[in-house]
């Protein structure tokens, strides 16, 4: 553990045990989400399906990228991971982005994919709420992935058609914003 680190953000009045919780909850979603998109993914098939693939895939290996980058800050604040992955899954600040019951309802599949970007999106303005000013590298951490979240939304949600967000896809590259915290 970092000990200055806790310090320095405990001397800023923040709850670094509720901060913990929030990472840890937040990271469980993260890998949780990277586990259904993988499940979703396979099922995004037929004409309809494939058009949503390469953006279900992105954001499926950025959700990724997002747990691995959480990982270090949660102990370097004296957190940690739970040993069991049940209750580590069950944890999750995130319901499961579970695949519909019809899995060829690609409405229905985009909804899953839309919630769950917009449960993240939540999370992560909340811990940015919290760190803002207090805890400048949880708060550089939860703005990156924020980013990332956001676009992942914004892409869904034109599937859906609910208008055009002005995002757009990324080529050749993931984790722009989280990418320096994986280095």
């Amino acid at each position: 553990m970092a000990k200055v680190a806790r310090e320095m953000v405990e001397k800023t009045g923040v709850n670094v045990d509720q901060l913990v919780e929030l990472l840890v909850k937040n990271a469980a979603a993260e890998l949780t989400t990277f586990y259904y998109y993988t499940i979703l993914r396979v099922n995004l098939i037929g004409l309809d399906g494939e058009g949503i693939k390469e953006i279900a895939e992105t954001a499926r290996i950025e959700d990724r990228n997002h747990f691995e980058a959480l990982v270090p800050r949660i102990y370097e604040l004296g957190g940690k991971l739970p040993e069991d992955m049940k209750v580590f899954h069950d944890l999750s600040a995130c319901p499961p982005a579970s695949l519909p019951k019809n899995p060829r309802d690609i409405q229905a599949m985009l909804k899953v994919l839309v919630e769950a970007e917009r449960c993240a999106v939540r999370g992560y303005t909340h811990i940015c709420n919290l760190t803002a000013g207090k805890d400048h590298r949880t708060y550089d951490l939860s703005l990156a992935i924020l980013n990332e979240e956001v676009e992942h939304e914004a892409w869904f949600s034109e599937f859906l058609g609910e208008g055009p967000s002005g995002h757009y896809l990324r080529r050749g590259e993931t984790s722009p914003w989280v990418g320096k915290f994986l280095r």
